[in-house]
């Protein structure tokens, strides 16, 4: 076949980006791959259904369809399956050029070839998704019985059988279909596209998908597998770490951590404390660590698996040791907290605390043993994303809070949902100051306030198994992250987030989160301060209210507060609910 000669590109007026601008999306390759009856055509089939809805322009491009008129003078040999994935790739690649998402469904089983598509592309525009699969489950499935005539001898060159296939090394999404289901496969594509803003949250439909392109981690052990990992457990090394360490367990196994399956390493602690990110770019806030004493550390090393207990050496996690290291507390310090200070409670844990760390996944055996809270608020990401499918909600807010809930934080709540399907009230319930309420006194407050002053219908109350470390405007980042692992697409952000003192600037935490928020994928709803204003008449703040603050507005300390409570005496009507001041009263008493 002779090449084509004297021919010369030819630039138009209207290109990429405006043809993107009209149809309000990025365009790119999604390219399934992956072996026969994987589940390729299948899943290429939904997402596009999916992405339809969502008003994205998409096209497949199919094995067999192209076969029919583009390619229908190749065979399978490998000279004929390289040219085919040559044209759908060039194919493709105009697509893109107009503006739409193609997807493309091929066994392309050849590395080299996948990644000369990659090549035409320019970088971000090219998403590989392996759909991987047991052979096994493969033949089990084999809706037009090829593995079988494959095995007979009928059909020659059948990839799977007498033709290799090439995994992808290094796929943007790996999906394996003999665990997830067609719509969860769909969900964990989407959550890509979206995380790295090649369809836009405003597109998207259902709950917010997990952080990253793991999907939902969960690394909680069931059944056989918790037997096993039972067995072999007294004859590994047990060490007893802080609750708030074991809280964490909980936290990774469940996938609220997600996209980490583990406490994190030296490279991954030093990329959060200098760059605010993973090494993979993900935005993130606080380092997730594990800490023991040195002498404990000396016969622990990288390739061990050890036992977590708790203090009464109940075994709560078994992990997969990768690494052991110290890293210098005071450049973690400043990176995280911004200070050096041990008046800072943050800076005082890590200071006071066991210098070498412990990277490596976790699997959660037992849950850690509590007694506060009823275990029925304790409610997995994967529990409160069925919830909310359950009721319909797309659009959810999180509130975030380690105190009581009075009128200035209902105030809040109220407002935000004005604007969406429901809210997630989600205290956090680890371990926080001395000086700080008791959980279970708090979940009280809050079972009292929305008995009698919310619509049951529009609330979902669970609480949040990790501890406060008081980082403000970096745990800012994380308690976002959190609550999308959660399924929330909002998040309510006040002043001084989780900071303490006068550490951090009022809106410091709010800057930080919007600047990363389209990265993470969620919306930040950002309130200022709340009061209730004499002259107005009701609740408000400096964006609504101009009344003289000394004069009109109502303004209680938390010192003020406390002394009130131990009197006895009620706080006004206007600042605290009755119902959750009879039970905060009663608790200062004793």
């Amino acid at each position: 076949m002779s090449k084509a000669t004297n021919v010369v590109w030819h630039e138009h007026k209207v290109g990429r980006q405006r043809r993107q601008a009209i149809k309000d999306h990025k365009s790119c390759i999604v390219w399934f791959t992956g072996l026969p009856s994987s589940g390729k055509s299948t899943i290429a089939n939904e997402l596009e259904h999916t992405l339809n809805n969502m008003g994205v322009h998409t096209y497949v491009l199919d094995g067999d369809n192209v076969r029919y008129g583009l390619n229908k003078n190749l065979g399978f040999s490998k000279e004929d399956r390289e040219e085919n994935i040559r044209r759908i790739g060039e194919v493709a690649k105009l697509f893109v050029d107009a503006g739409i998402l193609p997807i493309t469904a091929f066994i392309s089983p050849y590395r080299k070839d996948r990644q000369a598509v990659r090549d035409l592309m320019k970088e971000g525009e090219f998403v590989e998704v392996y759909v991987k699969c047991p052979v096994a489950v493969c033949m089990d499935r084999d809706p037009k019985g090829l593995y079988k005539k494959a095995i007979a001898g009928e059909i020659k060159d059948f990839t799977g059988v007498n033709n290799p296939y090439e995994e992808p090394l290094d796929a943007e999404v790996v999906i394996e279909t003999d665990k997830l289901s067609v719509g969860e496969s769909v969900d964990k594509i989407l959550d890509h596209l979206i995380s790295r803003a090649i369809i836009g949250r405003q597109l998207s439909r259902g709950v917010n998908g997990p952080y990253g392109s793991k999907g939902l981690i969960n690394n909680v052990a069931e059944a056989g597998e918790r037997d096993e990992l039972l067995k072999k457990a007294p004859a590994l090394k047990h060490v007893v770490v802080a609750d708030r360490f074991l809280s964490d367990c909980e936290m990774l196994a469940i996938g609220a951590f997600s996209p980490l399956c583990g406490f994190m390493n030296k490279e991954e602690v030093d990329e959060v404390v200098r760059r605010c990110m993973l090494p993979d770019g993900l935005a993130w806030g606080v380092p997730i660590i594990l800490t023991v004493d040195g002498r404990e550390a000396e016969s622990i090393k990288a390739g061990d698996e050890i036992a977590l207990c708790d203090a009464a050496k109940n075994i709560i996690a078994i992990m997969a040791v990768s690494d052991t290291y110290r890293y210098p507390k005071d450049v973690y310090c400043k990176g995280v907290f911004g200070t050096e200070d041990t008046a800072h409670p943050g800076v005082k844990m890590m200071m006071d605390g066991p210098d070498t760390f412990l990277a490596g996944e976790i699997k959660l055996v037992n849950r850690p043993q509590r007694s506060e809270v009823a275990s029925s608020y304790y409610l997995d990401p994967r529990r409160t994303r069925e919830e909310f499918k359950k009721r319909g909600w797309s659009s959810i807010v999180a509130f975030q809070t380690r105190n009581p809930i009075h009128r200035a934080h209902e105030y809040l709540i109220k407002c935000a949902l004005e604007s969406v399907d429901g809210a997630l009230i989600h205290p956090l319930v680890g371990e926080t100051k001395p000086d700080d309420i008791p959980a279970g006194v708090r979940m009280k407050c809050y079972e009292a306030l929305l008995k009698g002053y919310f619509n049951p219908q529009r609330i979902v109350l669970s609480v949040l198994p990790t501890f406060m470390r008081y980082a403000g405007p970096r745990e800012a980042i994380n308690h976002a992250i959190i609550r999308k692992n959660y399924g929330c697409t909002h998040f309510i952000i006040g002043r001084d987030h989780a900071g303490v003192g006068t550490y951090y600037g009022p809106f410091e935490a709010q800057e930080l989160l919007v600047s990363l928020a389209d990265r993470i994928g969620i919306t930040p709803i950002k309130f200022d301060n709340s009061f209730y204003c004499k002259r107005c008449g009701n609740m408000a703040s400096a964006k609504t209210c101009s009344h003289d603050p000394a004069v009109d507005h109502l303004q209680l300390s938390g010192t003020k507060v406390r002394a009130m409570l131990k009197e006895g005496s009620y706080p006004p009507e206007e600042f605290s609910r009755k119902e959750v001041v009879d039970v905060l009263i009663e608790w200062a008493r004793k």
